[in-house]
């Protein structure tokens, strides 16, 4: 085939034909509607017509994208036909057969009256002449064509070839609706490998990611690419699928005829044949299994959908290909398609040259925006569908009209995004999943796996199985290496979204509270109800708040507080003030995540049996408390850098505590011996605590496998610790003597000077 997208195409369609025939009738007429419709046809008027074709028609078959081959009783009776048609077959793609007032048949066996004139036309020519002329008219009668015998509508005859003559130029004409998508040759070679065009056997490839990312536009793209290796081939998108559904209630999806609906669909597009019957489900399997087909299911997001159009590979002829769209990863491995193409992020770079192409209609920013340009690429997160949508909001505006909407772009969520995005969040089947969704969205994005079940191990939640169905659905993605959880923030900020239309007016009827100025005023007017179950605030978001000595005590289902900043502001621009007489923190919170406390001990109301984890980096504390807490549900703390800590917080209680950091607590001088209860601790970190001068002689804590010790100047007597140690760090230490049994088999890693 020499059909090429580069081509420099002179003609849309060559007319291979009798003159004698049809050259004053129905090639009249023809020509005529081809020019009505500004199609650009081939015509051979000054062209002298003898016994062999010259080079100037070689050159316009090539030269033309579609050959229409008009059949007549005359047309095998010229040698210059017969050579035009061998011509034709060699180096089109596209040939379109009409048998004007002749059998198909005659033409494809060479029998009847056509076959009669060809026998005659064969006469004193080569065996090798005879056999192509007689290959190229089989191969040419083969195909689906037109067929007329008089008296039928000619005019009728002519307007369906020349309607299907447009059809396919459409589909032919290169398509340039992807050349803004940056990176689309990357994601194509890589889909190429999978896809494996060469194999004979029938595969189904998945294409998942999540929504907005691009799947669609690098599917029709891909689809562009190679549909004309295919017999039939379709694109079934979103709007096929959704009339359906429309049609047969999703209240029973499962429907017989549901499925031959579909299955009605399918057969009619991809064997071009409108309103086609079937009667039973075998139809797909009975009319495919021959033919090698190139199937698209575009946004696939219910499984009945695939059992009816490519439940099973056997239904399909050799070579073909079913490629699945989805958002939703179980739905692929349901069905056993192991090809799965993941869509990512685009790099940095890629997702500037695609804001810049939506924005400015360059692949860079111009002069003035380079830094504005930026700021809205990470606004969006490089999500290519927010990339599309803030950039054709910004596009032909001033430079002064995008610093004044600056603001408003970091502050709240574009309308089509959330829109889009939100689709998503809706197509979630579980109220259990949609709850993890909002508490990640809320508390626990970046947070590892393994602590946010254990943050929400009594919520009721389902959260093993819920968070393999995000993952599943795109909605979140786990880091390989932390196993942190990783919410992209279009979708948080959909999340977020949510949340306050649970209550526009009152801030504090919501689930959670993430945004500064409502956290500030629920808490400046003690209006926080049962309702809340967690509060993250981002202090550098706030002026000042002189927090209220009852800011929390209507919050009586309070589970996770997360008070933060990101920047290093010193301790006289402290943002959240206490009055002296604040005492009252929820016995009810879990996480307990407060950098910078304030107070030097912690509120002697607060009773802490559930909580998990207490990060309080660069406290004030001096202590903790006093006596001994019940924190048998306590699995992480970090004190880190608290330089007024004196006393070593009691963790009698603490049996279940993995990971204890105290680095940088220049206060502390002693490690008191219920250390030793810590029979869970794994991770212990005290390093910079150059005034600890006293550590229990035997810390053989058997779970303990890291072991900071760096900058502990002032420690002159090495414990006695475990043989499982496999990270020690033990830099600047005084130690004069280490132990004669210490056996460190499993150690892998030791820093020393």
């Amino acid at each position: 085939m020499a059909s090429s997208s580069s081509h420099n195409w002179v003609y849309d369609v060559f007319t291979s034909f009798s003159g004698e025939d049809i050259r004053v009738t129905f090639l009249t007429h023809f020509l005529k509607e081809l020019d009505r419709k500004m199609i650009v046809a081939f015509k051979d008027n000054e062209i002298e017509r003898g016994n062999s074709i010259g080079t100037e028609l070689i050159q316009a078959i090539k030269d033309s994208r579609i050959a229409v081959v008009v059949f007549s009783k005359n047309y095998s009776s010229s040698s210059w036909c017969l050579n035009e048609l061998v011509e034709i077959v060699n180096c089109k793609e596209i040939v379109i057969p009409v048998f004007y007032d002749l059998d198909p048949s005659d033409v494809r066996k060479q029998e009847g009256e056509f076959g009669e004139s060809f026998k005659e036309t064969c006469k004193n020519r080569t065996d090798y002449e005879i056999q192509r002329w007689g290959q190229a008219l089989t191969n040419v009668a083969n195909i689906a064509g037109y067929h007329t015998r008089k008296p039928n509508n000619e005019a009728k005859l002519i307007e369906e070839i020349t309607n299907d003559v447009l059809d396919k130029l459409m589909k032919l004409t290169p398509s340039k609706d992807f050349d803004e998508f940056f990176g689309i040759e990357d994601h194509i070679k890589e889909l190429s490998l999978l896809l494996c065009l060469e194999s004979e056997e029938v595969r189904m490839v998945g294409i998942w990611g999540p929504t907005g990312i691009g799947k669609t536009t690098i599917a029709r793209a891909l689809f562009n690419r190679i549909y004309r290796h295919f017999q039939g081939r379709v694109f079934i998108d979103r709007a096929f699928i959704s009339k359906s559904m429309a049609i047969y209630s999703r209240a029973n999806s499962d429907d017989y005829n549901l499925k031959l609906h579909l299955q009605e669909k399918l057969l009619s597009k991809l064997l071009d044949k409108k309103n086609l019957e079937i009667n039973h489900l075998d139809a797909v399997k009975e009319r495919l299994r021959q033919m090698k087909v190139l199937i698209f299911i575009d946004d696939l997001d219910d499984q009945v959908v695939l059992e009816a159009l490519a439940c099973q590979t056997q239904w399909f002829g050799h070579g073909s290909r079913i490629i699945v769209i989805t958002k939703d990863k179980h739905l692929l491995r349901a069905y056993g398609i192991d090809h799965i193409y993941e869509v990512l992020l685009p790099s940095k770079d890629l997702a500037i040259k695609m804001f810049c192409r939506s924005a400015f209609r360059k692949d860079s920013p111009p002069n003035g925006f380079i830094e504005l340009a930026y700021d809205v690429v990470k606004r969006a997160g490089s999500l290519p569908l927010g990339l599309n949508i803030l950039g054709s909001y910004l596009r032909g505006r001033s430079k002064e009209d995008w610093i004044d909407m600056m603001p408003g772009l970091r502050n709240k969520l574009d309308g089509k995004i959330q829109k889009t995005l939100r689709v998503s969040y809706d197509g979630l089947a579980s109220e259990d999943d949609q709850a993890i969704f909002r508490h990640i969205a809320c508390i626990f994005n970046f947070e590892a796996c393994s602590d946010i079940k254990k943050l929400l191990e009594d919520s009721g939640l389902n959260v093993t199985n819920g968070l393999i169905n995000l993952v599943d659905k795109s909605l979140i993605r786990i880091e390989p290496k932390q196993k942190t959880v990783e919410m992209h923030c279009l979708l948080q900020e959909t999340a977020r979204e949510i949340i306050r239309a649970q209550s526009f007016d009152d801030p504090g009827k919501r689930e959670f509270l993430v945004d500064g100025k409502d956290i500030a005023d629920v808490l400046d007017n003690c209006s926080g109800t049962r309702k809340v179950l967690g509060i993250s605030l981002d202090m550098d978001e706030i002026e000042e708040l002189h927090l209220q000595v009852d800011a929390f005590k209507k919050m009586l289902n309070l589970r996770f507080l997360k008070l933060y900043t990101n920047t290093n502001i010193s301790e006289k621009e402290d943002k959240l003030l206490l009055p002296k007489e604040f005492n009252y923190l929820p016995n009810t919170l879990r996480l307990l995540s407060w950098q910078r406390f304030p107070m030097r001990c912690m509120p002697s109301d607060f009773f802490p049996k559930y909580l998990v984890k207490l990060l309080m980096p660069g406290s004030k504390l001096e202590k903790l408390w006093d006596g001994v807490m019940p924190l048998q549900c306590l699995k992480n703390m970090n004190l880190f850098g608290s330089e007024n800590l004196k006393e070593f917080p009691n963790l009698s209680l603490a049996t279940n505590l993995e990971t204890l950091s105290l680095g940088f607590c220049l206060s502390l001088v002693e490690v008191p011996s219920t250390i030793g209860n810590l029979n869970k601790l794994t991770y212990l970190n005290m390093s910079g605590c150059h005034n600890l001068e006293k550590f229990p002689a035997d810390v053989n804590l058997k779970s303990l496998s890291d072991l900071v010790l760096n900058g502990c100047s002032g420690l002159k007597i090495f414990p006695a610790i475990s043989s499982n140690i496999s990270e020690l760090c033990l830099n600047s230490l005084a130690v004069e003597e280490f132990p004669s049994n210490l056996h460190l088999e499993n150690l892998v890693y030791l820093l020393t000077c």
